[in-house]
This record gives structure tokens, sequence and C-alpha cells, in this order.
């Protein structure tokens, strides 16, 4: 069992930057799979980035590439997602996850097994 708290969320102006935590609480954390989701209001869950259990590989959505960048401290059980040239289309509630399948690296939601709350976070034009 693996639990997620996510931090970092705010308001901030199109163009800025945000960095979201992810503390997780598991002794299986580094062994997993971990990404990020987000939600916007009306709209379905959908993925932002995924990092392998290593680190060694990451999987960015096409909406993020080049704006986003996930990492994780395994030391200390934490994944990053470092926000940068943020827009108001960014606006959503963001999700941390973490998929216990041994190697696996993708967007499908059904692949993760568990979920943090959500951190809104809020971009204005």
């Amino acid at each position: 069992q693996v639990q997620l708290v996510e931090s970092g969320g705010g308001l901030v102006q199109a163009g800025g930057s945000l960095r979201l935590s992810c503390a997780a609480d598991g002794r299986t954390f580094s062994t997993y799979t971990l990404g990020w989701f987000r939600q916007a209001p009306g709209k379905e869950r959908e993925f932002v980035a995924a990092i392998r259990w290593s680190g060694s590989a990451t999987y960015n959505a096409d909406s993020v590439e080049g704006r986003f960048t996930i990492s994780r401290d395994n030391a200390n059980n934490t994944v990053y997602l470092q926000m940068n040239s943020l827009k108001s289309e960014d606006t959503a509630v963001y999700y941390c996850a973490a998929d216990s399948t041994w190697g696996r690296l993708g967007s499908k939601i059904d692949w993760y097994d568990y979920w943090g709350q959500g951190t809104q976070v809020t971009v204005s034009s």
C-alpha cells in the first residue's frame, strides 16, 4: 500500500513556474513508476508525465513537452513536477499516481493503482 500526498499548487500568472511535490509513504515506492495527471473542470482526467522507478526514463504528454519536467528522489520517497511557461490551459487539479507493475511506463489511467488527493494549480492570464 502506498499513500501519496501532493503539495506545491497555487495561483500563478501565465508564463510563470511552479514545482509540485508528491511525498509517498510506502516501502516499495522506489520500485514503482510514478505519474502526474490533471483534471480541469468539466473535463476528463488526463496524463501529464511519468517516470520509471529508476528515473532512467520519462514520458511526457505532447501538451507539456518542453515545459514540464518530472523527476524523483527515491531516497526521500518524493516525485516532482517542475512546470515552466505555464498557460491558462494548464489550470487543473494535479494528481500524483503510482503504478505498481514493475518496468511499465505509460499514460493509461487504469495502470495506476494508487492516487493522491490532488493539488489545485490555477494559471491566470
